[in-house]
C-alpha cells in the first residue's frame, strides 16, 4: 500500500520530497538488457525480411523470393544472435557485471539516471547524500550537479504514460510513453510501492 512518507529497503524519501534509491543489477542473472537489445533487433529484421520478401515476390510473381528471404534471415538471425551474446559479454566486462543506476521520483515523473561504469555503491550513496541535502535548499544547482556526474537521464511524465508493465521476477517496471519507453528496477521489498507509486499517477496508462 502506498504511503506517502515511506522508507523501504533501498527507497528514501528525500528532504526535497522526492523518493531516490540505487539499484544495482547483476547483467549475468537479470536478462532484461540483452532481451530488450534482441527484440529490437529481431523486430527490425523482421521488418526487412518482409518488405523485401514481398517485393522480390512481387517481382517475380511466385513466392520463392519471400522462401528465399527466410532461409537469409534464419542465417543472419543466428549470426546476429552470436554476435549479440559476444557482445553482452564484452559490456558485462566492462561494467564488472554490474549496472548502477539511480531513480528520482516524484508526483509528476520518474527518472532513470544510469551512472557511469566505473561507479561503485558507495561512491554513488556518497554522492546522493552530498546532492539531497543541496536540494532541499536548491533543488535547481543540485539536479544540474547530479546530471553532470551521471552518464546519462531518461525521464518518464506519468501523464504521459501510455502503459505500464511490471515483471516482478526481473525486478523491471516498463513506463511507456508513445516515443519514449523507460525501464524502472526496484528490489523485491520496494518493488510494490513503486508500482503502486507509478500506476496510481499513470492516469492514461494501461497495466
Amino acid at each position: 500500500m502506498e504511503k506517502k512518507d515511506y522508507q523501504g529497503k533501498e527507497v528514501r524519501l528525500c528532504e526535497d520530497g522526492k523518493y531516490r534509491w540505487l539499484y544495482e543489477m547483476n547483467m549475468f542473472r537479470n536478462p532484461t538488457i540483452i532481451l530488450t537489445v534482441a527484440k529490437v533487433l529481431g523486430g527490425v529484421l523482421l521488418g526487412l525480411w518482409l518488405v523485401f520478401g514481398l517485393l522480390l515476390s512481387a517481382i517475380e510473381g511466385n513466392w520463392d523470393g519471400l522462401l528465399g528471404m527466410t532461409r537469409v534471415l534464419g542465417i543472419v538471425m543466428g549470426v546476429m544472435a552470436v554476435l549479440l551474446v559476444i557482445a553482452y559479454l564484452i559490456l558485462c566486462w566492462m561494467y564488472h557485471g554490474k549496472y548502477i543506476v539511480l531513480f528520482e521520483m516524484d508526483e509528476k515523473s520518474i527518472k532513470h539516471i544510469q551512472l557511469p561504469r566505473q561507479f561503485k555503491r558507495a561512491q554513488a550513496m556518497g554522492l546522493i547524500t552530498a546532492l539531497v541535502g543541496l536540494a532541499a535548499k536548491r533543488p535547481t544547482t543540485a539536479g544540474a550537479g547530479l546530471l553532470s556526474a551521471t552518464r546519462q537521464a531518461s525521464t518518464s511524465d506519468f501523464k504521459y504514460v501510455k502503459k505500464v508493465k511490471a515483471y516482478p521476477r526481473r525486478h523491471l517496471i516498463k513506463v511507456n510513453e508513445t516515443l519514449n519507453k523507460n525501464q524502472v528496477y526496484a528490489a523485491t521489498e520496494d518493488f510494490d510501492f513503486v508500482l503502486d507509486w507509478i500506476r496510481t499517477r499513470c492516469i492514461n496508462a494501461k497495466s
